[in-house]
This record gives C-alpha cells, sequence and structure tokens, in this order.
C-alpha cells in the first residue's frame, strides 16, 4: 500500500504556503537584495535562494526526527493506545486550527507562534553573522537558523511527527512537509511582489485553508483507525 501519508503532509505544505510567504517573505525579500552585485556582474540569485531553502528544510527534518524520537518514549509501554490516541487527536486539532488561521476565521494559532518566541529570540541574533548572504555558504546556515522562526503550520506538523513513533518516520514527515513549502518560498525570492499578490488573495487563503481543514477533520473522524488510508506510513500502528 502507498505511503499516503507522506503526500498528504507535502499537500499540506504546498497549501500552507500562502502563511510561508506572509511568514518568511521579509527576509527571501532581503536575501534578494542582497544578491544584487556590483554593476556589469550577473546576478546569481537561484543557488542563494535555493541553499537558504535547503538549509530551512534540513532544520524542519532533524526537528522532526527530534519530535519522532521523542514519541518513541511512549510507544515503549504496552499501554501505548491511549497516549498514541491522545497524540493523534491533539495533532488533528492542530491542523484543524490551521485551516481557520489560514481562511482568516481565527487567529489561534498566533498564540501557539508564542510559545517558539523565546528560542527564537536566543537564535535570531546568530543570524546576522550570515548577513549580507552573497554566497551558498552564507545562504545556507541562515536558511537553517531560520528554520527556527515561529511558525504555526510547522508546530501543527510537528505535532503530527510525534505520532510517528520513530526518529526517521518523523524525518520524512517533515522533509515532505519541506519539500511541499519549497516551490512558494523559491518562487517568492524570484516574483516576491506579484506572488504575494496572489496568496493574499482571500479566495486562494480560504481554499487553501478548506482543504487543510478537511484533512484535520478527516484525521479526527477516523481517529478509532489512526487515519485509516489518509496517513498510511505515518502513523506507527499496533
Amino acid at each position: 500500500m502507498p505511503e499516503t501519508g507522506y503526500f498528504a503532509v507535502f499537500l499540506i505544505g504546498l497549501l500552507g504556503g500562502t502563511h510561508c510567504v506572509a511568514m518568511c517573505g521579509g527576509i527571501v525579500s532581503a536575501l534578494t537584495v542582497q544578491t544584487i552585485q556590483m554593476p556589469g556582474q550577473k546576478r546569481r540569485e537561484w543557488p542563494l535562494h535555493l541553499a537558504y531553502n535547503l538549509g530551512r528544510i534540513g532544520s524542519y527534518t532533524l526537528a522532526g526526527a527530534a519530535m519522532g524520537a521523542i514519541g518513541t518514549v511512549g510507544m515503549l509501554f504496552n499501554d501505548i493506545l491511549p497516549i498514541q490516541l491522545a497524540l493523534y487527536v491533539a495533532a488533528n486539532l492542530m491542523l484543524v486550527a490551521l485551516g481557520l488561521y489560514l481562511t482568516g476565521f481565527t487567529r489561534a494559532l498566533a498564540g501557539v507562534e508564542k510559545l517558539g518566541q523565546r528560542l527564537w529570540n536566543r537564535i535570531q541574533p546568530l543570524t546576522r553573522r550570515f548577513l549580507p548572504a552573497r554566497s551558498v555558504a552564507q545562504a545556507f546556515p541562515l536558511g537553517a537558523l531560520w528554520g527556527f522562526l515561529p511558525c504555526g503550520l510547522v508546530y501543527s506538523v510537528l505535532a503530527t511527527a510525534l505520532v510517528t513513533g520513530s526518529a526517521e518516520r518523523g524525518a520524512a514527515l517533515m522533509l515532505a512537509f519541506g519539500l511541499g513549502t519549497l516551490p512558494n518560498l523559491l518562487l517568492a525570492g524570484l516574483v516576491l511582489k506579484r506572488l504575494r499578490d496572489v496568496v493574499r488573495n482571500q479566495a486562494v487563503r480560504t481554499g487553501s485553508g478548506l482543504v487543510v481543514l478537511a484533512f484535520g477533520v478527516y484525521g479526527l473522524v477516523t481517529t478509532p483507525s489512526l487515519g485509516s488510508k489518509l496517513w498510511n506510513g505515518v502513523v506507527c500502528h499496533f
């Protein structure tokens, strides 16, 4: 049976791109400005934007491995099912909140994002040593650090990584999610203004939010089977 769970998470990353551009548009636009070289020299934006995004996705992958490993601890017990069900329900409630957040119906996830602000306050000063990013060697670690920017979208998927039951699946889950966010942020770096106009369109945000909301609702409805076929390959079944 195909591991549809990873494709579902990829779609969440892709559809959540409206939020990504809003959150990371500032650093992406700054990176674009800083790649403008001296007159007469060729601009080389693609390698820098790609390196930045690969660094960001690398951080997501490591965070997913950590969350998957943490989830493994609970699964060492024979009476794991109640713990796993609780984590599973919490993860899908986060997806529901994310869907509502993307549609603009509620700002509930803004409170969740504040929880990561303390860590970000410690990490953000480190980004200054890589700015202005004029080389891949600077852009990659800059992206890796910016991967810790407080983001409700990332936190929603990290909650799902807890249910994977292994560091490997947790890492693969966040890798699939990161790859889903890649098209939007790559395009944001090269056609930022035009893309911002698109993602700020309420119809686009509402449509994306409703699809993500549907993922969360389906997950909650199928709680007894831990997501049935949708989360196949992601959720650890016993």
